[in-house]
This record gives structure tokens, C-alpha cells and sequence, in this order.
């Protein structure tokens, strides 16, 4: 039941967003060195981020930043202040906070310049996004107690999938930091996935400190509850 309950409130949050974060192709350049994002699950504007990244088919080294996590004060100490989204873009030697302006500089750094529909209506998009958090107003919101991996874990996902969804908010609340390879409809890294693993299946999840390979919201869930939760 609680299962159930749990894939159909995330469906929700996806319909919310109308499918937002669902495709993804590659723009015009890529960058050389990883994309850093300090954001956690349940903030509508990090949302708005994750939504870009999908559709500019970027990947990301994910910090977790959920109320009680160690890298708020990270952020607090480089940036100048606790605010999320947060991304750090080492290539562009620039470091930004509020999502429309990170939206941007994806899209005129990595993309074709132009800003997916999606995340250009403005009030339209916050509100919605907004919406898609209340669908699961408890999850991925505060950090619980964990184990820190030695290193961190690597999920192919995409934004808009409920099952991946799933999956990232057990990653944020155990504040476990992880690469993001996304792969919407379209990517150029499904081919990727799909050599490394045998088929295109999501939530993949890689764990280097224990040589885990493994899909299944359900599973990946329990395999960190198990190996990184601390009660």
C-alpha cells in the first residue's frame, strides 16, 4: 500500500510540470569538467535546474542540501549565503544562485541559447513547480541520520520519471552526494546506459564503494536504507 501510495504521488508531481524534464539533446557544447549542484528535492526552483539539466542533457555532481544537511554550510561559506540552487560551473569560472539564472546560463552555454517553454512562463512555471513539490510535501525536504560513502555514487535518471524521482529523494535525504548522468528521451547517453547495463531502464544506480549495480526505485531505496542509513 505504501508503495502504491508512493509512485502515485509521484507520478503526480510529474504531471504537475506537464512532463517538464522528460526529453533531453545534446546543445552545442559540453562542458570538459562536471557541472557541481548544491540543491535538494523537495525546492520547487531546484526543480527548475534538474528540469534544465535533463533537457540540455547535462550531467551533474549533486550535493544534497535538504534542512539538516553537512553541505548548507558549504554553501553558506563559498556563495555567501544558505540559498538553493546553487551550481558551481568550473568551466565558466562562475558560481550561481536563483534558478532563472542558472536556467539561462545552461542554455546559452550548453544549449542553443534558448530557454525550454517549460521553464520560461514565469509565475506559471514557479506555480507549478510549487505544485509538484505539495504532491510530496515530506520527501526529500530534511536530511536524516547517514553514513558518508567514501565516494560518491553515480545515478542515471531523468527529471520528469517518477520512479527516478523515487530514487533521488532517498539520495538527498540520506545526503548522499552522487553523479546525475541524465538521460531523457533523446539523450546521447542512453546508447551509454544501454551498453553498460544491456537495455534503457531507470533509475540505474552504481555504487563504487561496494560495486553495486542495480535498477528498481524500490530496490535502490532499500539497498541505501541498508547500506548508508543510520536508523
Amino acid at each position: 500500500m505504501q508503495r502504491s501510495l508512493d509512485v502515485a504521488t509521484s507520478y503526480l508531481a510529474s504531471v504537475a510540470r506537464l512532463g517538464a524534464g522528460m526529453s533531453g539533446r545534446a546543445g552545442r557544447k559540453r562542458p570538459e569538467q562536471p557541472l557541481v549542484l548544491y540543491e535538494f528535492e523537495a525546492c520547487p526552483f531546484c526543480r527548475k535546474v534538474r528540469e534544465a539539466l535533463t533537457s540540455f542533457d547535462l550531467d551533474a555532481t549533486i550535493h544534497p542540501c535538504p534542512r539538516g544537511s553537512r553541505y548548507r554550510a558549504i554553501v553558506e561559506k563559498e556563495g555567501g549565503k544558505a540559498q538553493f540552487p546553487y551550481l558551481v560551473d568550473p568551466n565558466a569560472g562562475r558560481s550561481l544562485y536563483e534558478s532563472d539564472a542558472i536556467v539561462r546560463h545552461l542554455a546559452e552555454t550548453y544549449g542553443d541559447g534558448r530557454v525550454p517553454l517549460s521553464l520560461a512562463l514565469g509565475p506559471l512555471t514557479v506555480a507549478s513547480a510549487g505544485l509538484a513539490s505539495l504532491a510530496r510535501p515530506t520527501r526529500g525536504r530534511a536530511a536524516r541520520p547517514a553514513k558518508e560513502p567514501a565516494q560518491p555514487l553515480e545515478l542515471w535518471s531523468f527529471e520528469a520519471s517518477p520512479y527516478c524521482r523515487i530514487a533521488r529523494e532517498a539520495l538527498c535525504e540520506l545526503t548522499i552526494p552522487y553523479r546525475l548522468h541524465n538521460v531523457g528521451k533523446g539523450s546521447a547517453g542512453r546508447a551509454a546506459l544501454r551498453e553498460m547495463s544491456g537495455k534503457v531502464m531507470v533509475p540505474y544506480l552504481v555504487d563504487p564503494n561496494t560495486g553495486v549495480r542495480m535498477f528498481e526505485s524500490a530496490d535502490i531505496v532499500a539497498y541505501l536504507e541498508t547500506t548508508y542509513g543510520a536508523g
